[in-house]
């Protein structure tokens, strides 16, 4: 069973409803005249624009969609039945008979989703809308993929017997990493800072939820926290999301598509290791075993290294306890400066239409966000000698973005197997 997510592009709406059968991207590959995905993808984007547009009725929809009132009512109607849906109040139309409103029904199902990262596990239970119902996190660091797995068990077991979800019917499990998944099995490649090396997690964690149904899936957490910025965005997302995560670790994740959104993963999951471009050649050692990686000025081992901070010492305590410390003061400007350059060189590689900073550095504050804007918004418009900005939003505090994210994941691949 393949547990990654592979998703279609964007479909024209301008073509008929069978032309959008081929209309499919590598990443989700189908046979020509499977009209059965064809039904999957209809529902798909029936529930996007629902979520995109809260109130629309059928008729909305089927005109948004492109696709017939025939084929509206139908999927409408059956997942009304599964909950996924529910009825409001009559919208009048001008001149026609006025339609229901409808809406993603948040009462029946949950979405689970955990972020095991380099300093603790998180897990969230949420709603289809994207809605965090129940959170968790516990701050002792990940030791072996076993003993990871029996912990975070027991705390999604906690977690479903919570009376708050426990009468709700679970569509899955997303499960996030600190490291690049594999983009052909549910693969952990690499996470330096955990030590973990080609690690099968979902199949050690089943052996801990035997009784878990639904979806399982796997995904770098970068990719995870992106795809849920973009996936549980208010309104209409932007065209492409880049979510860049500034940790223990530094990762980035790019989402782009429109009602099936796209993760680009590369040929071995690598898409958006920016902690290991080069920014010193013949610079200091990284985890990775390479020189002069971003991660040996920006992330959180590298600060602590630079200003002498123990591995078992609270990051943010120990840098507020030392007040405005000169070392603490230019180790954060050269921390930031350097999560500018990675900004600056996402935007000229990848070019997001928005930029999402987060991750745990981010509750630093302002002695190392700001040289890292400021050093973005000098140098944006370099290239183009234009004026237009690209948006950047900072999430300062971020510790359930990648878990809700993995939730995210869950949901936009049941609504496709629904």
């Amino acid at each position: 069973m393949n547990n990654l997510i592979y998703w279609p592009t964007r479909l024209d709406t301008t073509h008929s409803e069978a032309s959008r059968i081929a209309m499919v991207s590598t990443f989700a590959p189908q046979a020509a005249g499977d009209l059965n995905f064809l039904k999957k993808l209809n529902r798909s984007s029936i529930l996007a624009t629902v979520r995109r547009y809260p109130g629309a009725t059928r008729a909305d929809i089927a005109s948004r969609t492109q696709l017939t009132k025939a084929t509206v009512g139908g999927v409408v109607q059956a997942l009304l039945e599964r909950g996924w849906l529910r009825e409001g109040e009559l919208q009048p139309r001008g001149g026609g008979r006025p339609g229901r409103a409808l809406y993603l029904d948040d009462s029946h199902h949950v979405l689970l989703g955990a972020d095991i990262g380099v300093r603790g596990l998180r897990v969230v239970a949420c709603t289809l809308g994207g809605e965090v119902l129940l959170q968790r996190y516990v701050t002792e660091p990940p030791t072996t993929p076993e003993a990871t797995a029996v912990r975070l068990a027991a705390m999604l077991r906690t977690l479903r017997d919570d009376p708050t979800i426990a009468g709700r019917h679970c569509l899955g499990l997303g499960v996030t990493v600190p490291g690049p998944v594999s983009p052909v099995d549910p693969i952990l490649r690499l996470a330096p800072n955990l030590g973990w090396v080609d690690v099968a997690f979902l199949d050690v964690l089943r052996e801990h939820l035997t009784d878990l149904d639904g979806i399982w899936l796997l995904d770098n957490e970068a990719n995870a926290a992106a795809f849920g910025e973009f996936y549980f965005h208010d309104g209409i997302p932007p065209e492409s999301i880049v979510y860049i995560s500034a940790a223990s670790g530094i990762g980035s994740g790019l989402v782009t598509g429109d009602n099936f959104p796209l993760v680009p993963r590369g040929g071995q999951g690598l898409v958006g290791e920016i902690g290991h471009t080069i920014v010193q050649p013949g610079g200091l050692y990284c985890h990775c075993g390479n020189r002069g990686c971003a991660e040996t000025l920006v992330s959180g081992w590298a600060i602590r290294a630079a200003l002498g901070i123990a591995d078992d010492e609270n990051l943010e305590a120990a840098i507020v306890a030392r007040g405005n410390d000169a070392e603490v003061d230019v180790t954060l400007r050269r921390a930031g400066e350097a999560l500018g350059i990675l900004m600056l060189n996402l935007h000229h590689t990848l070019n997001p239409a928005t930029l999402v900073l987060g991750g745990s550095l981010m509750r630093l504050g302002e002695r190392l966000i700001e040289p890292a804007l400021s050093y973005f918004e000098a140098h944006q418009n370099d290239l183009l000698r234009g004026t237009q900005r690209v948006p950047v939003k900072v999430i300062h505090d971020s510790t359930f973005t990648a878990a809700r994210g993995a939730a995210a994941q869950v949901m936009a691949k049941a609504a496709l197997e629904a």
